[in-house]
C-alpha cells in the first residue's frame, strides 16, 4: 500500500501550476562561448538548476513577486540581479568575467561524472546538507537519497552510524574525500564517528549507485561516495552555529575564513563539539574535531594544504536490544554489564584520527589541467571492556594456582588497541576538447596496521597491562585508470573507463590464531563502458555496463589457509531516462547487478571456531530507481523517490549450529533474499514557504522489511518502518550580522517504533529451529533546534 502511495507522488509531480518561467544563456564574458554547468538559482524560493551544453537554463519560480537571481559559476565572479515576476516569462542572458585564479577542484574532476555520464548518481550542494545538519553523523544527512538506509547504534544518529545503499553496506561503497581514499584499509568500511562534524566543511557531495567509475582505493563494490571541501570563497566570513536536542545532545561549531589575501591566499578553519547521552542507556558520545585549509592560488596554480583531525570517546552500543527487551525497555544496553546487574562505567571506544593532505594543482592550457597530492592518515585508539569468567588459555597463559587450588577463569579489564598508518598519493591529469575528454589518473597507498591487546586489571594472576596479543598487517594498494569521454554529434556520447589495481596484503596472525599467516597479492582489471543520448532539450537516455573487483576484508582471511576466500566480482548493468522541464525533474533507472563469489554469511565455523563469511557462487540485485521533484503552486514543492529491488542469493548452503549434538547442520537454499536488502525504499520531502524567509518541510521514509540473514526467514527479520520528519528553516530578518538562522527539526512525528539495524545468530536446540535477535532501535520522538550566525 505504502508502495502505490510513493507511486502517486512521483506521479503528481508532473502537475504544472501558474508560475513566471525564467530562461536565458550564459557565456564566457572573454570568448562568447556558452558555459555548461553553471549554477542559475532564486534562493528564497528554492528553485534554480545548472545550464546546458548551450549555455541555456530554463526554470520557474512563484507567478508574481521580487526575487533575486543568482549566477554562479566556479572560475568566474558571481553575479545577481532583481527580477520582478509577473505571471509572463523573462529571458535574462549573462556574460560571466573569470576571476584570473585557477580555483577548479581538479582532485575531484577525474572521479566524479558529469552530467551527461551514462551512471547513475545523485549530487547534494553545501546549502542542502547546511539545512540538516544538527550534528548528527554524515549518513544521516544522506537519508533521503534513492535506495539509501541509514541507522545508528545509539539510536539518535550521534556516534557509531552505518548506511546501505541498494543493500550494499559500508564495505563496499567507497569513500573519498578530495580524492583521497578514506575507507579503512583492512575492514574496508568507513567509521564516521572518527571525522566528526565533517559535514560542517563539505561542499559537495555526489552519490554514485552501483559500480560507478574508477575511483581511488577499496570499496567501490556496491557504489562510491565523492566528498569535496576544497571551496574557494574569496570574501572573509565567519560562522558560529549551536544546537541542542533530546538526550542532551549538543552541538557547536566555529567557522572562519580569511578569503582572498593578497589576491592569491587563503586561509579556512573549523573547531566543532559534539555530545550526546545517546537514545540507548549510556550510549554517550563525546566528539571533538578541527578542520583547517591553506591555499595558495594564481592564474594556473594552486596549492592547498588541508589538516583535520577527530577524537571520539563513546560508550559502546555494539550489542543491540535482545527481543524479549524490545517492547519493555527498547533502550536497554547490555554493554559493560556485570552478573550483579551493575554496569563497568569505562566500558568506551576510544579513537583519534588525523589526516594531512597537500594539493598541487597545475592548468597547462584551457584544455588541460594535471593534479598530484599526497596524504597522510595517524590512527591510534581502543576500546575497553570488562569481561567475567574469561579462561586463562584465551590469553596464552597457564591456569595458576591460587591457595593451594588452580584457577581456570578470572574477572578482567582488557583494552584492544589499533595504531595505523596510512600514506601514499593520487594524480590525474585531465583534457576537455571539443569532441573529445578524457582523464588519466591513479594512485598509490601503503597501509601499516599494529594490533595488539592489554590487560590492564585481573582479579586473579594477570599482571596490569599485560600484552595477549600483538600482530601486524600491511597493505599496498596501487590502480591507474583513463576513462574518456567522445561526442560522436551534439547529441550522442560515448563513455570508455578502464582500471588496472593491484594489491597485496599481509596478515602476520590473528587475534586467536597468532600463528595463522596470510600473505594475498590480487591484479584486478574494472572496465567499463556507456552510452548516452540527447533527445532534445527535455529528454536524455543512457545506458552503461561496468565491472568491479574487491578483494576480501581482514576478518575473512579468518577462515583459514585450506579456506582462504576468493575475491568477488561483480558485473552492473545501468540504463537510465531524464526528463526536465522549467517545472518538473523526472528521472528513472534501472540496473542489474549480477555477482560471482559475493562474499556473505553462511554461519559456517572457521579454523577457531568464529564465524566468517564464504564465498557463494551466484547472486544478484536487480531493481528501479524513480525520483523527481516539482514545484506546487505559489507555496510548495516536492520532491519523491521510490526504489525497488529483487536481491537475491542463488544455491546456497546455510549452517546452523545443532546443540543436541555439537555439531552443524545444514540447510540448502535454491533462492532467498540477500541480508539487508530490501525490496522497497521510498522517500519523499514537500516543502512550503508560507511567510517570507520560512521554509517548512515534511520528509517522509519507509523501507519494507530486511532479512538479518540469507535464509529469507520472518522470524529473523526486521519489520518494515514508516517515518515522518517535520523540519523548520528561518532567518532571521536583522541588520546586525550578514545571516541568523534558526533550525528546528522534529524527529519521527509519529512515535514509530522501528530498528533499522539488527543481528541474528539461528541454532537448533530439542529438535526445533530457534533463533536468538539483537536490535538497533532509533528513538522515538525527538527534536534538535540550532542557530546559525553568519558574518
Amino acid at each position: 500500500m505504502r508502495q502505490l502511495f510513493f507511486l502517486l507522488l512521483l506521479c503528481s509531480l508532473s502537475t504544472v501550476h501558474a508560475q513566471t518561467v525564467l530562461t536565458g544563456v550564459v557565456t564566457d564574458k572573454a570568448s562568447g562561448k556558452p558555459l555548461e554547468g553553471v549554477s542559475v538559482s532564486v534562493p528564497s524560493v528554492n528553485a534554480g538548476m545548472q545550464t546546458n551544453a548551450r549555455g541555456q537554463y530554463r526554470f520557474s519560480i512563484p507567478a508574481k513577486g521580487q526575487y533575486t537571481l543568482q549566477v554562479s559559476y566556479l572560475g568566474f565572479k558571481p553575479f545577481t540581479t532583481a527580477i520582478t515576476a509577473t505571471g509572463n516569462s523573462i529571458q535574462t542572458d549573462f556574460a560571466l568575467e573569470e576571476t584570473g585564479l585557477f580555483v577548479k577542484p581538479v582532485e575531484i574532476t577525474s572521479l566524479r561524472v558529469g552530467e551527461h555520464a551514462p551512471f547513475t548518481q545523485s549530487t547534494m550542494t553545501a546549502e542542502e546538507i547546511k539545512k540538516q545538519n544538527f550534528g548528527q553523523d554524515l549518513p544521516l544527512l544522506l537519508n533521503q537519497l534513492p535506495g539509501v538506509v541509514t541507522n545508528s547504534d545509539a539510536g539518535n544518529g550521534i556516534g557509531y552510524t552505518n548506511i546501505r545503499v541498494r543493500g550494499s553496506d559500508i564495505t563496499r561503497i567507497n569513500i573519498t574525500a578530495n580524492g583521497i581514499p578514506i575507507n579503512d584499509a583492512e575492514s574496508q568500511g568507513t567509521f564516521f564517528v572518527n571525522m566528526p562534524d565533517f559535514a560542517s566543511s563539505v561542499s559537495s557531495i555526489q552519490l554514485q549507485r552501483g559500480v560507478g567509475t574508477s575511483t581511488n582505493g577499496a570499496g567501490a563494490f556496491g557504489a562510491s561516495l565523492n566528498l569535496s571541501t576544497n571551496d574557494f570563497r574569496d570574501k572573509a566570513y565567519g560562522e558560529i552555529s549551536s544546537s541542542f536536542g533530546s538526550f542532551n545532545s549538543w552541538k557547536h561549531t566555529v567557522k572562519a575564513g580569511s578569503g582572498l589575501i593578497n589576491d592569491h591566499f587563503t586561509i579556512d578553519a573549523r573547531l566543532s563539539k559534539i555530545s550526546s547521552d545517546g537514545y540507548l542507556d549510556r550510549a554517550s558520545s563525546d566528539l571533538k574535531s578541527f578542520y583547517t585549509s591553506a591555499a595558495y592560488i594564481s592564474k594556473n596554480t594552486a596549492i592547498r594544504l588541508n589538516v583535520f583531525s577527530g577524537k571520539e570517546k563513546t560508550y559502546q552500543a555494539w550489542n543491540g536490544v535482545p527481543f524479549d527487551s524490545l517492547k519493555t525497555n527498547r533502550r536497554y544496553n547490555s554493554a559493560g554489564q556485570r552478573a550483579d546487574g551493575t554496569f563497568y562505567d569505562n566500558e568506551t571506544d576510544n579513537y583519534q584520527q588525523d589526516h594531512y593532505q597537500l594539493f598541487f594543482n597545475q592548468s597547462l592550457s584551457s584544455k588541460l589541467d594535471f593534479n598530484i597530492a599526497g596524504h597522510y592518515t595517524r590512527g591510534r585508539g581502543y576500546y575497553e571492556q570488562f569481561r567475567e569468567r574469561e579462561a586463562f588459555a584465551d590469553y596464552g597463559l597457564a591456569n595458576p594456582v591460587v591457595n593451594g587450588a588452580p584457577l581456570t577463569n578470572t574477572d578482567l579489564v582488557r583494552q584492544r588497541w589499533l595504531d595505523n598508518h596510512f600514506y601514499g598519493g593520487i594524480f590525474s591529469v585531465n583534457y576537455k576538447g571539443d569532441k573529445l575528454n578524457w582523464s588519466l589518473g591513479g594512485g598509490w597507498n601503503r597501509y601499516e596496521g599494529g594490533h595488539h591487546g592489554n590487560v590492564i586489571w585481573a582479579q586473579y594472576a594477570i599482571p596490569k597491562d599485560y600484552r595477549y596479543y600483538d600482530n601486524d598487517a600491511t597493505k599496498r594498494d596501487l590502480n591507474v585508470y583513463w576513462k574518456g569521454e567522445y561526442k560522436i554529434t551534439q547529441s550522442l556520447r560515448l563513455f570508455a573507463d578502464m582500471q588496472y589495481r593491484t594489491v597485496q596484503y599481509n596478515i602476520d596472525g590473528f587475534d586467536k590464531n597468532p600463528s595463522l599467516i596470510q600473505h594475498n597479492t590480487y591484479n584486478f582489471f574494472n572496465p567499463k563502458a556507456g552510452i548516452s543520448y540527447t533527445v532534445n532539450d527535455r529528454q536524455e537516455v543512457y545506458a552503461s555496463f561496468a565491472v568491479g573487483n574487491k578483494e576480501p576484508n581482514r576478518d575473512d582471511f579468518e577462515a583459514g589457509i585450506n579456506n582462504t576466500p576468493k575475491h568477488e566480482t561483480l558485473r552492473d548493468v545501468e540504463a537510465g531516462y531524464t526528463y526536465r522541464t522549467s517545472n518538473v525533474v523526472l528521472q528513472a533507472n534501472a540496473y542489474y547487478m549480477d555477482y560471482k563469489n559475493q562474499l556473505v554469511q553462511t554461519g559456517q565455523l572457521n579454523d577457531v571456531g568464529a564465524y566468517t563469511r564464504a564465498n557463494i557462487p551466484d547472486s544478484y540485485r536487480a531493481g528501479i530507481e524513480l525520483q523527481g521533484s516539482t514545484r506546487l503552486g505559489r507555496l510548495f514543492t516536492l520532491s519523491a523517490n521510490a526504489a525497488f529491488s529483487r536481491n537475491k542469493v542463488k544455491n546456497f548452503t546455510y549452517f546452523m549450529d545443532n546443540w543436541d549434538n555439537g555439531a552443524q547442520d545444514t540447510v540448502v537454499y535454491n533462492s532467498t533474499d540477500i541480508s539487508f536488502s530490501p525490496s522497497f525504499v521510498g522517500g519523499y520531502t514537500l516543502s512550503a514557504r508560507p511567510v517570507k524567509n520560512l521554509e517548512v518541510s515534511l520528509i517522509g521514509k519507509y523501507v519494507s522489511r530486511q532479512y538479518m540473514d540469507n535464509s529469507q526467514v520472518k522470524e529473523r527479520s526486521l519489520d518494515g518502518y514508516y517515518t515522518n520528519d517535520l523540519r523548520f528553516n528561518y532567518v532571521v530578518p536583522q541588520k546586525l550580522f550578514k545571516e541568523v538562522g534558526v533550525q528546528f527539526m522534529l524527529n519521527n512525528i509519529w512515535n514509530a517504533m522501528y530498528s533499522p539495524n539488527g543481528w541474528t545468530y539461528a541454532y537448533e536446540e530439542e529438535g526445533r529451529e530457534k533463533s536468538s535477535n539483537g536490535y538497533f532501535p532509533m528513538a522515538g520522538t525527538n527534536f534538535f533546534a540550532g542557530v546559525n550566525i553568519a558574518f
